[in-house]
């Protein structure tokens, strides 16, 4: 069985993904740390921000494993360099760019076959895994999630406000929704649940029983 998990940046997307998995038992895929992954490649790279082909050309000979919490690239464990600041203001030249985004997509499905998964993203129920049994549009109002945004990264001693990362936000989500491919937008048979004023056990025990009660309707 395939759950997605789609909706905009700050939604708690990651953390809910990865409590329901390990509550259903399920594997779990971050595909947001994939687009990171290949995004801290081209930052060590100084891009070329100006070059979509050779940009997709670096990440293509990216090799990415994710493995529990660990993100493997190139054989380096990364997964604690994913979320910098730089690393969120250049992500946007890799998840525009279409041959980057196929040869990811391909990578996802890869890591499906088998399993059962909680998978993330902006495009999981649209794109990637458009027959998936329960898919989930995780919401959340914009100042909530630009407060979880500061929260995270000050505990990383980023020191940031909140006016910088609402700005931020803002133009990513519009970018996100405004993409040519894989752009951010529920599918058509996709459950919206907004997360403001709930604690992420919360949200998980709704998800749990929404996820079973799928599960049931497709054995029945």
């Amino acid at each position: 069985m395939i759950v997605t998990l789609d909706g905009p940046a700050g939604a708690g997307k990651s953390t809910i993904a990865r409590m329901l998995a390990d509550r259903l038992g399920f594997a779990f895929l971050d595909t947001g740390a994939m687009y990171r992954a290949v995004t801290l490649a081209a930052v060590r790279n100084q891009g070329p921000w100006d070059d979509p082909s050779r940009l997709a050309d670096l990440a293509s000979r990216c090799e990415i494993e994710i493995v529990g919490r660990t993100v493997s690239l190139n054989g380096e464990d990364v997964s604690e360099l994913l979320r910098t600041a730089e690393v969120t203001s250049h992500i946007h030249y890799l998840a525009d760019n279409p041959r980057v985004r196929k040869g990811l997509v391909d990578l996802q499905r890869d890591f499906a076959i088998g399993k059962n998964v909680v998978t993330e993203g902006r495009d999981q129920g649209t794109v990637a895994f458009p027959t998936a049994e329960c898919k989930i549009f995780l919401t959340a109002s914009p100042e909530e999630r630009a407060r979880r945004r500061v929260m995270e990264l000050r505990s990383r001693g980023e020191p940031i406000s909140i006016a910088e990362v609402l700005d931020q936000q803002n133009a990513r989500d519009q970018r996100d929704s405004a993409r040519a491919v894989g752009r951010l937008e529920p599918a058509t048979d996709a459950i919206d649940f907004c997360t403001d004023g709930m604690l992420p056990t919360e949200v998980v025990d709704r998800l749990v029983a929404i996820v079973r009660e799928k599960a049931q309707r497709a054995d029945g």
